[in-house]
């Protein structure tokens, strides 16, 4: 026996010579370009950042708060997440145990009669133990694989978290806009009531024409018409709001405040440190080292298995002869199950492992470069709106002066003429809503950063 201790630890010693690749912990690549810059954003990571900032400081508004309060509670989409980090931590779980022994209790008895010799009873209550070494890193890849597995999952339910809040916020604040549009759109309506009658006084005083009365009655109309549609899409925004919301459909409040700013360093950019941050690029980094880990365990799966078995009870049973009272039992074995003509299964397991790790690396590269690509597409969105915003409120203000202008050469001059009152109205009611509109585009580039890089923790 001492001699088969000997050769075995022998043979195991020159096996993990030639094996120790397989123990290698992962680390992202180091010939890639991609990963150096990810590697280099991990290390520089800023605990303070725009990412960091939970989404109770970037939203403020007490009313969407709720909302957000409520969607996360209710979310079927996000509870979906969650349990997936249950079963992440189950099996993980799991693989750890592998490198405990197994036990089993197998009772057992009978009884044989032969030629109607007497019947004797047997039983034996023996209690079984098995244990797999982990001489080549097979158990150890499962569990670290399990590992990244989890640390995969829990970056998926980041993500899931932080498009729910932005979801939200966005759909809250594009009611916002329809309502205002449809307040604003309703209080032109009622200017233009009073502009036909004002109209309708003077045509009866001889200063105007039915003409002018017409085409002021048109253009009212015309407005009004508006509002049917502007009704009709806050329902349709209403219903989306109430999915998010994982309720029926039905009106939902919203609030009159139309501030959502970011922190200052947002207006020059976002460190790359950023992207570290961002889940589903952490995800996608996570989903690379479970493939590293499958890969060593395919190499594992060419080395042999060594597993200890034990079994120890009590028993009447000893040989072919029936002892009464029993005796106690112990047995002991070791065995060890090398691969002889599986290897061909094995290569093509290795071959396809491979294969797998380089998709999941392609996948990786993909999520750093769109993520990158998004912060940027929000940065430029909420430069070029707010610029935008700037330009059209100074045109607002110059056409407010216009209507007034217009107005009061028409009604109280009688230098111009009615055209001219109706053009300078008409452009500023578009002037208004486009004002409003690059409103709503810049916060919806503000949020669209927030979770481009990841936020809502």
């Amino acid at each position: 026996m001492k001699q088969l201790i000997k050769y075995t630890g022998v043979a195991l010693l020159a096996l993990s010579l030639s094996s120790c690749h397989i123990y290698n912990k992962y680390q992202l690549p180091t010939d890639n370009a991609v990963a150096a810059d990810y590697r280099q954003a991990v290390e520089n990571q800023d605990s303070t950042g725009l990412a960091y900032l939970g989404w109770h400081d970037i939203f403020t508004d007490p009313i969407l708060r709720g909302y957000i309060e409520e969607a996360l509670a209710a979310n079927n989409d996000l509870d979906n997440a969650r349990l997936n980090v249950e079963i992440a931590h189950a099996q993980l779980l799991g693989a750890k145990l592998s490198y405990l022994p197994s036990l089993a209790l197998t009772p057992n008895g009978g009884s044989a009669s032969y030629g109607g010799s007497h019947m004797d009873w047997s039983y034996s209550i023996p209690l079984a133990a098995n244990w797999e070494i982990d001489a080549f890193g097979k158990i150890l890849n499962r569990k670290r694989g399990a590992k990244a597995s989890l640390e995969q999952t829990q970056a998926y339910e980041q993500a899931v978290r932080s498009q729910i809040i932005t979801a939200v916020a966005s759909t809250y604040y594009s009611l916002v806009l329809l309502n205002r549009q449809l307040e604003l759109t309703k209080t032109t309506a009622e200017i233009w009531k009073d502009q036909v009658e004002t109209m309708e006084q003077l045509k009866a005083a001889g200063t105007t024409t039915e003409a002018a009365v017409v085409q002021s009655r048109a253009n009212y109309y015309s407005i009004l018409s508006t509002i049917p549609d502007l009704e009709q899409q806050i329902v349709l925004v209403d219903n989306s709001f109430s999915l998010l919301l994982n309720t029926y459909p039905r009106q939902w409040e919203v609030g009159k405040d139309l501030t959502l700013t970011l922190p200052a360093e947002a207006s020059s950019g976002v460190p790359m440190s950023y992207l570290a941050t961002r889940p589903d690029v952490a995800a996608a980094e996570r989903a690379l080292a479970t493939a590293f880990y499958t890969v060593s365990s395919a190499h594992a799966a060419f080395y042999p298995s060594i597993a200890i078995s034990a079994q120890g009870g009590f028993t009447n049973l000893i040989g072919s002869m029936i002892m009464n009272p029993g005796k106690w039992f112990i047995q002991l074995a070791g065995s060890l199950t090398a691969p002889l003509f599986s290897r061909g299964q094995n290569i093509a397991q290795l071959k396809a492992a491979k294969a797998q790790q380089q998709q999941a690396l392609n996948n990786f590269e993909t999520a750093v470069m769109s993520a990158a690509a998004d912060v940027s597409d929000a940065l430029v969105r909420i430069a070029k709106s707010g610029e935008k915003k700037v330009l059209v409120d100074m045109q607002v203000e110059q056409l407010e002066k216009s209507v007034e202008y217009t107005n009061e050469l028409f009604i109280l001059n009688h230098q111009t003429s009615y055209l001219e009152v109706l053009t300078a109205r008409s452009s500023l009611l578009q002037a208004q809503l486009a004002s409003l509109g690059c409103w709503h585009d810049h916060t919806s580039a503000l949020i669209s950063l927030y979770q481009a890089v990841g936020g809502g923790r």
